[in-house]
């Protein structure tokens, strides 16, 4: 049995830019209020190996939530500081170029993208874009009743566990009779010492994220209870962290594979899209609470 945790990836001086910028905080839930828009201005000329582009769509995701703190946690996130300008996933279009791998026109995507309307890039921080896997079983954990009817008839989950109304030990007993084989972890707190509690020896998770514990003061990642720590060793269950920006080299060819699939029907695309610039902090704080159904994104320009 698979358990997937769904609350829940990219030159002239005249002319200007929306940017946003935060405070910082450790303790307690970012506010749209933490984020401000300002305007500026992009650089006349591009300097070799640069690339101008306008930005499409933001991606907001939990991860951020670390940034918001002066230690992020982890050695691959830096914070985001005061009066600079936040960044993240997007993807966009190259409006000029000084980089021989970019033309104007090519559509492009980035970890690394700044939250502004339009933007100049290093050409080396951008990529042109260009059940599936066995499962016999896929099980979805979620907050909502709607959500789980996404999961189940949308996108052919075997059923979904509502935690927020539903004793997830029993639900995930009745969804799991044999127990969770593999659990794709991206929630913590509770809800994972729960299924922990009733994986398969030999089992695996995939640490993915902890969204329930960003907004608290704690490590990362968060310690676990004796209890669940005695479950991992005595059953032989592995708990590994998965970082996307270690897989770089396949970024290409996952792309090609998943846009197959989508042509294909075998896989469908589910986003919550936040329109405007200004609206970022506003896509953020609905995200982290969970207000999104599939990936949020916020719709900069056409």
């Amino acid at each position: 049995c698979y358990l997937f945790n769904a609350v829940f990836f990219f030159f002239f001086l005249s002319m200007c830019l929306n940017m946003c910028v935060f405070f910082k905080g450790k303790n307690g839930e970012p506010v749209p209020e933490n984020f401000r828009v300002e305007e500026a201005c992009l650089p006349a000329d591009l300097n070799p190996g640069h690339v101008q582009v306008r930005t499409l769509y933001l991606s907001v995701d939990p991860y951020m939530r670390c940034q918001m703190n002066e230690d992020t946690g982890t050695d691959y996130l830096s914070p985001w500081q005061l009066s600079e300008v936040v960044e993240g996933g997007g993807v966009g279009i190259v409006e000029d170029s000084r980089h021989d791998s970019f033309t104007e026109g090519d559509t492009v995507a980035s970890f690394s993208w700044p939250w502004q309307t339009q933007a100049v890039l290093e050409g080396k921080l951008l990529q042109k874009i260009g059940r599936l896997d066995g499962c016999s079983k896929v099980v979805g954990i979620c907050g909502s009743d709607e959500k789980c009817q996404v999961l189940v008839s949308d996108l052919g989950f075997n059923s979904a566990i509502n935690y927020k109304r539903q004793d997830v030990a029993a639900r995930l007993r009745e969804s799991c009779p044999t127990g969770v084989d593999v659990y794709f972890d991206n929630i913590g707190g509770s809800i994972s010492d729960t299924v922990i509690a009733q994986m398969t020896e030999g089992g695996h998770v995939i640490l993915c994220g902890q969204i329930s514990q960003y907004n608290k003061d704690v490590p990362y990642p968060p310690p676990l209870p004796a209890s669940t720590q005695e479950v991992l060793h005595t059953e032989h269950i592995t708990r590994e962290r998965f970082t996307v920006l270690n897989y770089t080299e396949k970024h290409e060819a996952g792309l090609l594979q998943l846009s197959q699939w989508v042509r294909e029907g075998k896989l469908k695309v589910l986003e919550t899209v936040v329109k405007g610039l200004d609206n970022m902090g506003v896509a953020f704080h609905s995200m982290m609470k969970g207000g999104n159904v599939g990936k949020q994104i916020v719709h900069v320009s056409e």
